[in-house]
């Protein structure tokens, strides 16, 4: 089994746990697991003004490297930190970790998460009797303002289920994956996604296009919603990132439910950005396939400016899910 942590290697309390989590999984007989555990350092963030990584020599970025002495690795399993070989960012880090992995099962856990006992037990087990599929989910429970919320995941999501929702309870820190279909058939995260943006969403819609995702109905992870992550993208981010998501999947077209909703959302991030004519124009064509959608609503009370984007996010934050 390999797992990899693509981090700025910044938040080391949480990244230990994350760490320990994983290197702490059992078999069904209480054994500790066998795991190849990969964490990859992100570059650091480019220099104000520039559009390119600092020049930084291999030598010098390796020495940079945090290192993890006092871990303890169970016999059979590994612990290798790499630097990001790739494109800057959650995309380039996760392909680096997959292409120096060696095993046929892996996973990704961001460095604020953590796995529950018996996760890789469940899913290994789902990959074993369910072996035309090539990603595995689970349940998730979100951390959020001092109490647990536990999403259930459907135990089978299909293309069109993706296309109609974003289904946010397939956490990528939950995903197991055939390591063999992200190098060939459904491929690496893409790392030409804007800002890498939604690029969880993205690798889901191809994997279930190219067969169902079955999940786990316990939970396997625990997700703390309240910190930000490094990678978070901002509103120009979101809207250019799911924009792009609509022109590399036509399928939304069948789908006006599903569309609307990404068009939705664009309309809300042009709100928030005061780009009023390009939120009005969003959320025109969110309401004309569904009038219904949420999103497009709370774009035009943005666009209105009836009540500031932030405030109205907190809000939908504070349910536990995601605008």
């Amino acid at each position: 089994m390999s797992v990899v942590i693509a981090t700025l290697g910044e938040r080391k309390e949480l990244l230990r746990q994350a760490i320990d989590s994983i290197l702490g999984q059992k078999d069904a007989a209480g054994q500790p697991w066998p795991v190849e555990l990969l964490v990859i350092i992100d570059r650091r963030a480019q220099a104000p003004g520039t559009g390119a990584a600092p020049a930084t020599s291999g030598a010098a970025e390796r020495a940079e490297l945090p290192t993890f002495e006092d871990v303890v690795v169970p016999e059979g399993s590994s612990l290798r930190v790499m630097p990001n070989a790739r494109t800057r960012g959650l995309a380039g880090g996760r392909n680096t970790g997959i292409v120096a992995a060696s095993h046929p099962l892996m996973g990704f856990c961001d460095d604020d998460d953590s796995w529950l006992p018996g996760k890789l037990a469940a899913q290994v087990a789902l990959a074993h009797a369910h072996p035309d599929s090539v990603g595995f989910g689970g349940t998730v429970v979100v951390r959020t303002e001092g109490k647990d919320i536990v999403k259930a995941t459907p135990e089978r999501v299909r293309f069109a289920e993706l296309l109609r929702s974003r289904v946010h309870e397939l956490h990528p820190s939950a995903m197991l994956y055939r390591r063999q279909a992200l190098l060939g058939s459904v491929g690496l995260v893409d790392e030409e996604l804007p800002h890498g943006y939604g690029e969880d969403y993205e690798l889901l819609l191809r994997m279930a296009r190219e067969a169902d995702i079955i999940s786990a109905t316990e939970p396997i992870i625990r997700v703390l919603w309240d910190r930000p992550s490094y990678f978070d993208a901002g509103w120009r981010n979101m809207a250019e990132g799911l924009s792009y998501l609509l022109r590399k999947f036509p399928e939304f077209e069948q789908d006006p439910v599903g569309l609307a909703r990404i068009a939705g959302q664009v309309a809300y991030a042009h709100a928030a950005l005061g780009e009023r004519k390009a939120a009005l124009a969003w959320a025109r064509s969110a309401l004309r396939r569904d009038p219904k959608q949420l999103r497009a609503w709370a774009a035009l009370v943005v666009a209105a400016r009836l009540l500031p984007a932030a405030t109205l996010l907190k809000i939908v934050q504070r349910s536990g899910h995601g605008l």
